[in-house]
């Protein structure tokens, strides 16, 4: 993996270099990018680095990492996909709670890519590790995904996704009563600063844009759809907490304390909406909600 980065403003100055890598390397621990550093594996302004060097506005970090894991490492595993639609070029898949996107060190089994390998043997293969993988969700939140079968549709695809024309809209169960029936969230998101694995709305970061649509409401909860205007990790959970509304079954953003033994958040992304990348006919593709948010919400006292 060699790749260069331009250490911009938003960047604090003095950082160390392994923080720096481990904000943009979301796939990598702090662990694993200090051993690829003290291997001679990255270089600030061309010179060899250190994991504890500081950085400035300007500098030009470069690395070249050797993944622990790569495409002719990851085992196709007979896992059952929910397959919404396919032709030749693309894959839309309805990715089940629990199963985790792409293989990542430590998590070589049981992925979306494992089952994509098993049944099929055309996928794109821009990156190794991430075989048709063409954006993500999070491992407990469920829904649509993309899928590229070659390498022009990848590229396609993933400038959808780049420049906001594709459209992905998901329902989620909101804790409290949200007093807006409607609105947009417009923040910067940044690693946690005490909690490097989770996310937080932040002075500095990444800006994040969410719209948000009240649909159902009951007694102590909200049913809210979330239109992505970017696509910035956990940036619905995120945002959804900073309206002091976290999403019910959310481990990492969610109260403490959950009413329901869920196995992860209720967020479920149902619409997807993109540009065909051979056919450039307009596209929407929707799922239904998971039986087990259904349930939840039978189990809701409704308020008019």
């Amino acid at each position: 993996m060699e790749q260069s980065y331009v250490v911009d403003n938003t960047i604090e100055s003095g950082v160390r270099l392994d923080v720096f890598l481990a904000d943009v390397l979301d796939d990598w621990t702090r662990s694993q990018i200090k051993k690829q550093i003290d291997g001679k594996g990255a270089f600030i302004n061309g010179k060899q680095a250190k994991a504890g060097n500081s950085l400035k506005t300007g500098d030009v970090v470069s690395i070249s990492f050797t993944k622990e894991v790569g495409f002719e490492d990851v085992l196709p595993e007979n896992i059952p996909l929910d397959i919404v639609y396919e032709d030749e070029h693309i894959l839309v898949i309805n990715k089940p709670q629990g199963m985790v996107v792409h293989p990542a060190p430590g998590n070589y089994e049981h992925t979306l890519v494992n089952a994509l390998l098993y049944h099929f043997n055309n996928l794109s293969n821009t990156d190794s590790t991430r075989p048709g993988i063409v954006h993500r969700i999070d491992k407990d939140t469920s829904g649509l995904l993309v899928v590229a079968k070659n390498n022009n549709a990848h590229n396609e695809l993933a400038s959808q996704f780049a420049d906001h024309s594709s459209r992905r809209t998901y329902v989620a169960l909101l804790e409290g009563r949200l007093k807006q029936e409607e609105g947009t969230i417009k923040t910067f998101l940044n690693r946690d600063k005490g909690d490097r694995k989770k996310y937080a709305v932040s002075d500095d970061g990444k800006i994040a844009i969410t719209h948000f649509q009240v649909l159902e409401r009951f007694e102590n909860n909200t049913l809210c759809e979330f239109n992505l205007e970017t696509g910035r990790t956990h940036q619905i959970r995120v945002h959804s907490k900073y309206m002091g509304h976290p999403i019910v079954g959310d481990k990492t953003y969610g109260f403490a304390k959950q009413k329901f033994n869920l196995d992860g958040q209720l967020l479920h992304a149902f619409k997807l909406e993109l540009t065909h990348p051979v056919t450039k006919e307009r596209m929407t593709f929707t799922c239904d909600m998971p039986k087990y948010f259904e349930t939840i919400l039978k189990k809701l006292k409704r308020v008019e």
